[in-house]
């Protein structure tokens, strides 16, 4: 679902995946190996909406701007799902947590991670490799290495994720029982948590 508005067409790099069922509106641009989930709304009616390569926008995130400003991505930014971005810059290899709501004017720096569910206000500026959670927001620590390294390696799983799709995904019809020799998905990425335990 892709629409031009006020003659303005998105623009989307032949390498990016849009589901279907996302929406992009108006003056968006959209990088390569870029992933949009299904339920999407990137609405660049009032404003530009620029999401550069690498990044992804899970399934339910919005991403949109009071008039005449600009949302901005930057490489490899990882918004979740049911995130809400609103007029706001998120910097390179920022993960935002599911749910978290990231006002107007917001600028939140380089390597970041802002947690599930973190509201932060608008005119707020996170310094780079900030730990974020809570509403209103709290900066808890710095990001160490590992988080990173952790975070950076779930993104580059959403880079991959646009090829797979084009090459495989397509409409089809429910099988009524499971197949004895049905495909089990292999796993290699795993929780914070799960990152932690393996390291002590």
């Amino acid at each position: 679902m892709i629409y031009s508005f006020n003659g303005i067409v998105p623009v989307v790099h032949e390498t990016a995946f849009v589901h279907p069922q996302a929406t992009v509106t108006g003056n968006v641009i959209i990088g390569r190996q870029v992933y949009i989930g299904p339920g999407a709304a990137i609405r660049g009616d009032w404003g530009q909406i620029i999401i550069e390569d690498g990044c992804n926008v899970q399934e339910n995130c919005t991403l949109h701007m009071f008039p005449g400003t600009t949302v901005r991505l930057m490489e490899m930014a990882h918004i979740g799902h049911g995130a809400i971005i609103h007029g706001a810059t998120v910097g390179r290899n920022v993960l935002v947590g599911m749910n978290a709501v990231v006002m107007d004017r917001v600028v939140i720096g380089d390597e970041s991670i802002i947690g599930a569910l973190s509201f932060i206000r608008a005119d707020e500026v996170i310094p780079p490799r900030s730990l974020v959670v809570g509403n209103p927001h709290k900066i808890i620590r710095q990001v160490s290495d590992d988080m990173l390294a952790w975070k950076t390696e779930g993104t580059q799983v959403y880079m991959q994720l646009p090829a797979d799709l084009h090459a495989t995904l397509q409409p089809c019809e429910p099988l009524r029982e499971v197949p004895a020799d049905r495909a089990v998905q292999a796993g290699g990425y795993g929780t914070w948590a799960e990152r932690k335990a393996q390291s002590e």
